[in-house]
């Protein structure tokens, strides 16, 4: 017969072995997958409150009265994150903007639209160029060149 005291300590290994596979530790010990769970749980809480922030100030944009498109731009180790917001979603905006991408030599690795009632555009870009440097700063400025020649055109 297999006591308490052995069945609650095995249960308890499995315990540590789950919890070291979700948070991918490799330790050993289980003070250091205490550990590595806990900063597990921390990237977690801050991807939480990324995403939080961008949520909320997408629906500030939205209920702004902003007729200018907001675009960021942030740099990935491969390429850039590509946001453009704009209250009002015309037709065509989002062939102007996917042609900046390609006058720049960005290809288009992931890409989320919303073209219902207002535009949204997120989308991961790689740079094809393979010796000249691009900053987010450049990407940004050239797709917001492009939206406003391209609105004012349209208007």
């Amino acid at each position: 017969m297999v006591s308490r005291e052995h069945k609650r300590g095995s249960s308890l290994r499995e315990k540590f072995h789950l919890l070291r596979s979700i948070t991918n530790s490799h330790a050993e010990s289980e003070t250091s997958v205490i550990v590595d769970a806990s900063k597990y749980i921390k990237k977690l809480k801050q991807k939480v409150e990324k995403i939080n922030n961008e949520t909320t100030s997408e629906q500030s944009f939205r209920e702004s009265s902003d007729p200018n498109p907001m675009v960021t731009v942030e740099t990935l180790e491969n390429g850039f994150m590509i946001k453009v917001m704009s209250v009002k979603n015309e037709a065509g905006m989002l062939v102007c903007v996917l042609e900046t991408f390609e006058d720049l030599g960005l290809d288009v690795v992931e890409a989320r639209v919303s073209c219902t009632d207002t535009f949204s555009l997120h989308a991961i870009g790689s740079s094809n160029n393979d010796g000249d440097i691009m900053d987010a700063e450049a990407v940004k400025q050239a797709v917001t060149e492009a939206i406003r020649t391209w609105s004012d055109s349209h208007a």
